[in-house]
């Protein structure tokens, strides 16, 4: 009998390729879906779906009961406030951990939670993986870097600004990044499943050692779009100021923003790359897309969608 898996941030940017890739190894799944958030409509996924949130305790029993595995995908990556962060990532994963207690149970974590000092986010995926850290039952915790791929909204900045002839970087000597396409993250989350490495919490990027300087990027992006690039460096000072402002808008009632003075924080630290291989090893992770391939999809799919 087929494993019955449940995901949570199952319509999110990283959740649709997860459900994909779940199906394409023929799991049952049963997806966690918010009440306003479209249902998945993926060619040849069949899901049982429960209407509910992370606060909505009636309908994480529901999506737990009788699951082998349950993969917690869901999260904030932007808030009002650091009490949202907690709330969402941290409480939530605890809600969840607590109804399930022996499944499996895969925390998708991010790079971020290795630096808890540097933003309410880092601190509340930090708190998140100590939540799983104690659980009874067998766990993982997946610290992601950043992804980006077919559906992604956040970076599409950048390529909206590269298509200009311009790629915005922090101006920092030597800072690295770890990155990883949004399908290999998908598989790399599936690969879990089939194969449990022992419980830990694991890093993961595209396999590139030392990760990337932020003229790589320039350079994949203007390959992509056929068209030379400037990689621009930008003050601290200037993007704590975006910073500033986007927080005075959100504080007034506007629309949440992802660059924060705490985003700024993030971004101006110089080593995001991966320092630990074990999980790839244990899996046997190849990834699909190097940062020029990835680049190149991505635009593809922007272009396509009318994005870009």
């Amino acid at each position: 009998m087929n494993r019955l898996v449940a995901v949570t941030g199952a319509t999110g940017f990283v959740g649709l390729h997860l459900v994909s890739a779940l199906a394409r190894r023929g799991l049952k799944l049963r997806l966690l879906v918010r009440r306003w958030s479209p249902l998945p409509s993926l060619p040849g996924v069949e899901a049982e779906i429960v209407q509910g949130d992370l606060a909505d305790e009636s309908a994480l029993g529901r999506l737990v009961t009788g699951a082998d595995v349950v993969i917690h995908a869901a999260g904030l990556i932007k808030a009002r406030s650091a009490a949202d962060f907690r709330t969402v990532n941290a409480l939530g994963t605890a809600r969840l951990s607590a109804l399930a207690p022996q499944a499996r149970f895969v925390l998708l974590s991010s790079l971020a939670a290795r630096e808890p000092q540097l933003s309410a986010y880092a601190e509340s995926k930090r708190e998140a993986e100590r939540v799983v850290a104690g659980r009874a039952g067998p766990w993982l915790a997946v610290r992601a870097p950043a992804v980006y791929g077919p559906g992604d909204r956040e970076t599409l900045a950048y390529f909206r600004t590269a298509v200009c002839g311009l790629a915005p970087r922090p101006w920092l000597n030597g800072a690295c990044v770890a990155l990883i396409h949004v399908e290999d993250l998908a598989e790399v989350l599936a690969a879990a499943v089939e194969r449990p490495p022992p419980d830990s919490v694991y890093e993961i990027d595209d396999g590139r050692e030392g990760g990337y300087g932020h003229g790589d990027m320039a350079a994949a992006a203007g390959a992509a779009l056929g068209r030379s690039i400037i990689s621009l460096p930008v003050p601290r000072i200037a993007m704590e100021a975006v910073g500033w402002a986007n927080s005075l808008r959100q504080a007034l009632g506007g629309a949440t923003q992802i660059l924060t003075r705490a985003k700024v924080r993030e971004i101006f630290h110089a080593d995001w790359t991966v320092h630990d291989r074990r999980l790839a090893a244990a899996i046997g992770f190849r990834p699909r897309y190097d940062l020029n391939s990835g680049f190149r999809d991505t635009v593809i799919w922007y272009r396509r969608q009318g994005w870009l």
